[in-house]
């Protein structure tokens, strides 16, 4: 075997399949696109997703692709072990409806075994496949020279996640040779598939055929799919661990420059390749988390305390704690990102063009990091202390975990200075205490508001705020009474100065712009000083634990506490909101009009361009209904009715008639908004002043969102407008179409189509039926006898395969035969069907078992009754051959 770099087996394998047909995709981002049900990129077909579950059409059928992915929930295990990894690469290729196992299973073997490709010795490969998967294990054997006694069936080789696609997968091994062996040759787990170090699985090839139906739990149930997938994965770093003999995954290309570079940091500490040292762990640590965070930075994920970032974050924290370990003291890292990007320079010169940003975030990650380790140390000392001083044995787990989640201090590197002192740490008070942050956090994670998490800065905030825009949108002479940001160790504080470029939480004495609350979005605008130039803009306005209006603020220059400025609403987006809002409280009313009932607010948004509304309902509502309710709403718009509020006691605003809105939280003092007579609501957010500036109304969609709550959307104004004419001009362009004078017309222009369509198909029925019962005379005159029965097989020509279910009819009515087989090309796919009367079920023969025995020779499936059963296939060919299987089956029975 030839030794290869990592950059040629790579472009090897992508070269490979695209002379197979397939589309050579590039390697996408690490962070999904439109898809928030990943956190990261973590395999191969994760980016091709849309394409098999058809929501997306490929390019084309054939696909493959070297995919860069991370996985983090083995983190712990990296550096420990041969083949763990937080980043890898997934080498694959796609079939979506395309090939299956007759083509991918010999193009595989060609790949590893031909001297063109990577020529490796056939003597040292093994396969696994599913024990009921027995095609699977006769193309092994019959298309490939696989040496005999290198195929094992294992139970495990079935892939299913659930409901959805499913289906058995075959595995490939390296055998590495005795010298890798860490189990007796007698182990029960020493062959290809059991867990060992000297038999290295290298691939896999998922064969995704079934369709896995909700309450179904025994995987012989599942239907087959209509259209069959294949799905391959094979690791990167292992396969060139096989091609450079690389003791480990990390003993290759891909990460010795790294640990090599790492070593020169180092005080004189080396990496040992031929046996496990705890040096060794940290110099796979850092090879390993460098290349991952070198990876996610390039495509723009950036450290921080939650999702993507904090998973960088702490990568780069374990970096440094093991750089630590090797006696590295200062900065490090970013001296790394070079190294890696020159590997991998080949397929991802983006790392090369994104080093410097890589370098610079890193540098201020290790830096911060740095200073909040010295804070903690400090406090570690104090808690060690008060431990000693209180004679205790042990650190309890809330300071363990207060050193963690307020210092960033790893547990671990607790424990080593609390052993160091002769004390341990209560390891389940800490994660007692660590459970309880993440329902604390999961609570708190409802939506992305950036106050869903309060800190104690907000909780103790002081100062004094006043919302003034109900009556105004702009204020001048605003003072800034708070400024909060994040200090060297991020956390929150409160600051002087709101610095250029960076983004803080500020707060003013008065205030126009409006909080996110009761579902309506909150103003945006923009902070001046007093010569008009722009500091700031605001970007998102949540109310504090204390009632105070915290505004998110981009800022532009600096400002510091105590500035006076000007504050300016976008007044655009502050009066489509405004619209939007009325328009809800308009609609709430005229559902209760209308529909009456159990009606009750369930949820609403309000945003600048749409309104949302979900409501208490069983079933859909009709769309007669729903015409009448945007008939009632736009009839009070044309009516001109004024908006007015006032503030009262809640006594008063209940003996008023006012409703309580869903979600809302009210004090002695409320605020009650009317619309005319029409409606009368508690309510504190933004309205227009009189129904008119509403200008239309229009619904946009009603569906259901859960059992018994429905959703609403809809538009006023320019945009409802906009979807009015749309719809306008959608109705002249089908009359154009249908020649028709007047759109008006269209409907009882349509009922004559139908009507002429109806009896068209009728026609097309009655004539089909002709030409089935013509053909079916023909053919029930070719009996012949098979073996103890009596048989009719032909290849027809109908028109589809209800036509063939008709012939069956009149086959049935007749009784020339006990078996009916017929098969019929339409659009080069063939139809099958098998019928059986009573005589040849009585006897054993079932049309359903024949009808799965000659299916697959026309490269299909399907099944049915044992009187009646069809089937279809992509492979006309093939039918002549699955007729003598009919014989042959008939024969046997």
């Amino acid at each position: 075997m030839e030794s290869r770099s990592s950059a040629e087996i790579r472009q090897m394998f992508l070269d490979f399949f695209a002379s197979k047909g397939h589309l050579v995709v590039p390697s996408k981002s690490l962070v999904p696109e439109d898809d928030p049900t990943l956190l990261w990129i973590n395999s191969g077909v994760a980016t091709l997703k849309k394409y098999f579950d058809g929501s997306v059409v490929p390019p084309k059928n054939r696909i493959t692709n070297a995919q860069k992915a991370i996985r983090t929930n083995d983190i712990e295990n990296v550096g420990k072990t041969a083949r763990h990894h937080t980043l890898f690469e997934m080498m694959g290729n796609f079939s979506i409806g395309d090939y299956f196992k007759a083509e991918v299973i010999p193009w595989a073997w060609e790949l590893l075994t031909s001297p063109e490709w990577y020529g490796l010795d056939k003597s040292k490969l093994y396969v696994t496949v599913y024990p009921k998967d027995q095609e699977t294990k006769q193309i092994w054997a019959e298309k490939t020279d696989l040496p005999d006694g290198h195929i094992y069936e294992v139970e495990d080789n079935f892939w299913d996640i659930g409901e959805g696609p499913s289906g058995p997968d075959s595995e490939i091994f390296y055998d590495r040779g005795e010298a890798f062996s860490d189990l007796p040759a007698d182990d029960p787990e020493m062959y290809p598939g059991g867990e060992n170090e000297r038999y290295l699985e290298i691939w896999n090839i998922v064969f995704s055929q079934f369709n896995h139906l909700p309450g179904l739990t025994d995987n012989s149930q599942y239907p087959e799919l209509p259209h069959k997938n294949i799905d391959t994965g094979m690791g990167l770093e292992r396969l060139v661990s096989v091609f450079q003999n690389g003791r480990t995954n990390f003993d290759t290309d891909l990460f010795l420059p790294i640990i090599h570079a790492t070593e020169q940091l180092t005080d004189n500490r080396h990496y040992d390749q031929s046996q496990d040292t705890e040096d060794n762990v940290s110099f796979k640590v850092i090879a390993d988390h460098i290349r991952a965070v070198s990876f996610a930075i390039s495509d723009g994920a950036l450290p921080a305390n939650e999702g993507r970032g904090y998973v960088i974050r702490r990568l780069l924290r374990r970096a440094v704690l093991h750089g630590q370990k090797l006696g590295i003291q200062e900065n490090f890292l970013a001296n790394l990102v070079p190294v890696v990007a020159e590997i991998m320079a080949s397929y991802y010169p983006e790392l090369g063009q994104n080093t410097a940003k890589i370098q610079k975030t890193i540098d201020n990650e290790e830096t911060r990091f740095k200073r909040t380790l010295n804070a903690g140390l400090g406090m570690l000392a104090e808690v060690i202390a008060q431990a000693q001083t209180d004679h205790e044995s042990q650190i309890n787990g809330e300071d363990a975990f207060k050193l963690s989640d307020t210092y960033g201090f790893p547990l671990e590197l607790t424990q080593e200075q609390a052993s160091e002192a002769g004390l341990t740490v209560d390891v389940a008070g800490y994660q007692v205490a660590l459970e309880a942050q993440r329902n604390r956090a999961r609570a708190a994670r409802s939506d992305d508001k950036s106050m869903g998490i309060q800190n104690a800065v907000l909780t103790d905030l002081a100062v004094d705020s006043t919302y003034v825009g109900w009556q105004q949108t702009e204020v001048d002479g605003a003072q800034v009474v708070a400024i909060i940001g994040q200090d060297e160790a991020g956390v929150d504080s409160l600051q002087k100065l709101a610095e250029a470029d960076t983004e803080v939480l500020v707060v003013f004495d008065q205030t126009p712009f409006y909080a996110e609350m009761g579902g309506q979005v909150p103003d945006h605008g923009q902070i001046l000083n007093q010569a008009g130039q722009l500091l700031g803009k605001v970007v998102n306005v949540q109310k504090g634990p204390k009632g105070q209006y915290i505004h998110t603020v981009a800022v532009v220059a600096d400002f510091a506490l105590e500035d006076t400025v000007n504050l300016r609403v976008d007044l655009q987006r502050h009066l489509n909101v405004s619209r939007n809002h009325t328009a809800t409280h308009m609609l709430d009313q005229a559902l209760r009009n209308i529909i009456g009932g159990d009606i009750h607010q369930a949820g609403s948004l309000v945003e600048p361009d749409y309104l949302r509304f979900d409501f208490t309902h069983e079933g859909p509502v009709d769309p007669a209904t729903l015409t009448k309710i945007q008939d009632l709403i736009n009839q009070k718009i044309a009516e001109n009715l004024p908006v007015t509020w006032l503030e009262t006691d809640i006594e008063s605003a209940k003996e008023m008639g006012a409703v309580a809105v869903f979600g809302e939280k009210y004090g002695q003092k409320v605020r009650v908004v009317s619309i005319g007579d029409f409606n009368r609501e508690l309510d504190g957010g933004t309205h227009v002043q009189s129904t008119a500036e509403l200008g239309l109304f229009k619904i946009t969609s009603e569906s259901g969102i859960g059992a018994g709550v429905r959703r609403i959307e809809a538009l006023t104004s320019l945009p409802a407008i906009a979807a009015f004419q749309a719809q306008a001009d959608a109705l002249t362009a089908a009359a154009k179409s249908l020649k028709v004078a007047q759109s008006l017309d269209l409907p009882s222009r349509v009922v004559e189509l139908q009507n002429d369509l109806k009896a068209s198909h009728q026609l097309v029925e009655s004539l089909q039926a002709q030409v089935a019962n013509l053909s079916a005379g023909e053919i029930f005159n070719q009996v012949q006898t098979i073996g103890n029965f009596t048989t009719i097989m032909a290849q027809v020509k109908v028109a589809n395969s209800g036509a063939l279910r008709q012939m069956a009819d009149t086959w049935k009515e007749k009784q020339p035969s006990d078996i009916l087989v017929l098969a019929t090309t339409i659009d080069n796919k063939v139809n099958l069907l098998v019928a059986a009367n009573q005589n040849a079920n009585q006897a054993g023969l079932k049309a359903g078992d024949l009808i799965k025995t000659i299916a697959p020779l026309v490269g299909g499936g399907g099944g049915g009754r044992p009187d009646l059963a069809q089937a279809g296939g992509k492979n006309p060919a093939g039918i002549s051959d699955a007729f003598s299987a009919a014989e042959t089956f008939i024969k046997e029975q």
